[in-house]
């Protein structure tokens, strides 16, 4: 099984998690958003689905594709560390600011 980065890795996935992370969508709006076959973007639809990050919702004939932001967490954890270093760059041009301003 692919690991969160590598599934993150695609850009066209990330691109479905961006559209479904605005609201829940069935394929066919996903393809026509995306520009994408509707083979090429289920293939992408199963990697997201198998690795947690979409889950499907059967209603009548529509398969509905919905965000699942579990996976996330791996992510967001991976970069706790970086966000130190931005932070402490934004303070200090926060500072330089507000010592021009002066």
């Amino acid at each position: 099984m692919a690991t969160t980065f590598d599934v993150l890795a695609e850009p066209t996935r990330r691109r479905i998690l961006d559209l479904l992370l605005e609201r829940s969508r069935p394929v066919g709006d996903l393809v026509e958003e995306l520009g994408v076959s509707q083979p090429g973007v289920s293939k992408h639809l199963r990697v997201l689905r198998d690795s947690g990050f979409v889950r499907v919702r059967q209603d009548a004939q529509r398969r509905w594709y919905e965000l699942r932001p579990e996976p996330l967490a791996e992510v967001d954890a991976w970069l706790t560390p970086y966000r130190r270093l931005w932070a402490d760059r934004l303070d200090a041009l926060e500072r330089h600011l507000d010592a021009e301003e002066r």
